[in-house]
């Protein structure tokens, strides 16, 4: 479901780049994904009795996928950056994502801070 989704964004995003000049008719975009059943069922061409049932969403990535407007890339949960926005995850966690994003922490003593401080 979110793949489908995704995959949608990127070719409209992928259209919209193209007309500004900024990105090639002929590139792929590249979505990464952290479910490897869905990546699997993206890239098998191929229809079963255990795909019929698949929703007609994933028709359209799998149609995206062999027309090469995108290529899926499996990245772990735990490398995935998106995970530190929707879903609980540990401080150390946390942290190693937050430098992937290029965003540093800074450190703030609060005993430290006092009346004082805040005169000028």
């Amino acid at each position: 479901m979110a793949l489908s989704e995704a995959t949608q964004e990127a070719v409209w995003l992928k259209v919209f780049l193209c007309e500004l000049g900024e990105m090639a008719s002929d590139e792929a975009v590249k979505i990464y994904e952290d479910n490897q059943g869905s990546i699997a069922l993206a890239k098998n061409p191929q229809f079963h009795k255990r795909t019929k049932h698949i929703d007609i969403r994933y028709h359209f990535v799998r149609e995206k996928v062999e027309d090469g407007q995108v290529v899926l890339q499996y990245v772990s949960t735990t490398d995935m950056l998106a995970d530190m926005m929707t879903k609980a995850i540990t401080a150390v966690q946390f942290q190693v994502l937050r430098s992937k994003l290029g965003i540093q922490g800074y450190r703030y003593d609060l005993h430290s801070v006092g009346p004082q401080s805040f005169l000028c």
